[in-house]
């Protein structure tokens, strides 16, 4: 069996491939940059779009967290956004969950509210879920203290709801890019292309 790393070398070997990762973006030209940005732009605007359509087509009470959740999980690739709609839909579930049995017991109390917040990002990493610890302590925050009328739960559950919302449409915003995109550049490769003169 093996034995972990320790957390210091696994840290250290994160930040270093952050660095790397982070110098060959700075190493593209201005141009490629501004491309990129556009078409994530445009995906994250997509997906936006249509949970923010679909939740008003649905009544949900508030659609506009549906189109918060599209761009805040919108990443370059389809699999980044996979792997931050996961730690999305968990956070809003382990916050969610949390944040109502906190204003279940705690009503109004501060105290009540903080310890939430400490439990889901514990929980989130307790949970190997590390990650989605910041989302569930803004959903525990949300269902606590944005003022409402009905019961908690019935916030709790809808909030969910249009995360949910948002999360399908990014996943189909950033699958159908993704796939035109690898489309676009199988094109390229018998047309003499070079990736230094193609936009």
């Amino acid at each position: 069996m093996n034995t972990p790393r320790p957390l210091r070398d696994n840290l250290r070997q994160l930040a270093s491939f952050q660095s790397e990762l982070l110098q060959l973006y700075r190493r593209l030209p201005w141009g490629h940059r501004l491309l990129r940005g556009a078409w994530q732009a445009l995906q994250a605007l997509a997906g936006a779009s249509m949970g923010y359509g679909l939740g008003l087509l649905l009544h949900t009470q508030q659609a506009f967290w549906a189109a918060l959740t599209a761009i805040a999980v919108t990443q370059q690739s389809y699999a980044d956004t996979r792997a931050s709609s996961l730690d999305q839909a968990i956070g809003a579930l382990i916050g969610g969950a949390v944040g109502l049995a906190a204003a279940y017991l705690g009503h109004d109390s501060y105290v009540a509210y903080a310890l939430a917040v400490v439990l889901v990002i514990m929980c989130c990493w307790g949970f190997n879920v590390g990650g989605a610890g910041k989302l569930g302590a803004t959903t525990a925050t949300i269902v606590m203290l944005v003022p409402h009328t009905g019961p908690f739960w019935t916030v709790a559950t809808t909030r969910l709801g249009e995360v949910t919302l948002g999360i399908a449409c990014a996943l189909l915003v950033t699958w159908l890019a993704s796939r035109l995109e690898t489309r676009w550049l199988s094109s390229g490769r018998g047309s003499g292309c070079s990736s230094g003169s193609a936009n």
